[in-house]
């Protein structure tokens, strides 16, 4: 019985939390209000925290659920072989990913919330989605913690770029891969050199 409770109560969970992204989609994640999600998922603002004890919880919740679906997406990828080749698919399908909802993005790639920071539960994902980057740096031979933060930055700058001057184009990211290369070629040559 306990078990059947515990599981109405995440669905009711997951409920509000998909409820909160579709009002963040149409009012910017810091638009956000728990009066017009209670009012979405046809509760009382107050009986909100019989689930969400303060909009930041909410927040949270909404950045472990982000991150999830990201790790969803990246999971059903087929990446190739060759450790280069799947560097830039996975750097192509999370900017896919993020480009794909400005409010997901801002929040858990950006800090727009005031006062707002990920539970360590919930940075937790986070770092298991970079870690899966990380990995893949590796594999090609990306070692350098400051080689690695480029790429991160590059990635991020362009899909910004992409999300604030094209949306829904591909003006920005079409020279992602050019850009991975860029890197990738520098940091290689570098470590060849210091390795004589």
């Amino acid at each position: 019985m306990a078990n059947a409770v515990a599981k109405r109560r995440e669905a009711r969970m997951a409920g509000i939390v998909a409820c909160a992204w579709t009002l963040a989609k149409e009012h910017g994640i810091g638009g956000v209000s728990l009066h017009a999600l209670a009012r979405e998922v046809g509760m009382r603002q107050p009986s909100l925290y019989e689930y969400f004890d303060s909009k930041n919880a909410l927040y949270d919740a909404m950045f472990a659920d982000g991150n999830r679906q990201l790790m969803e997406q990246l999971d059903a990828e087929t990446f190739a072989r060759e450790p280069r080749a799947a560097l830039k698919q996975w750097l192509a399908a999370f900017a896919t990913f993020a480009c794909e909802d400005t409010a997901r993005s801002q929040l858990l790639f950006q800090r727009p919330i005031p006062g707002f920071t990920p539970s360590p539960e919930s940075y937790a994902l986070a770092e298991e989605v970079l870690g899966g980057l990380d990995t893949l740096m590796r594999a090609t031979g990306v070692t350098e913690q400051g080689d690695i933060d480029c790429i991160v930055a590059v990635t991020a700058g362009l899909t910004d770029a992409q999300i604030s001057n094209d949306p829904g184009g591909n003006r920005w990211l079409r020279h992602l891969n050019r850009l991975v290369d860029l890197l990738v070629d520098d940091a290689l040559a570098r470590g060849a050199t210091n390795d004589r």
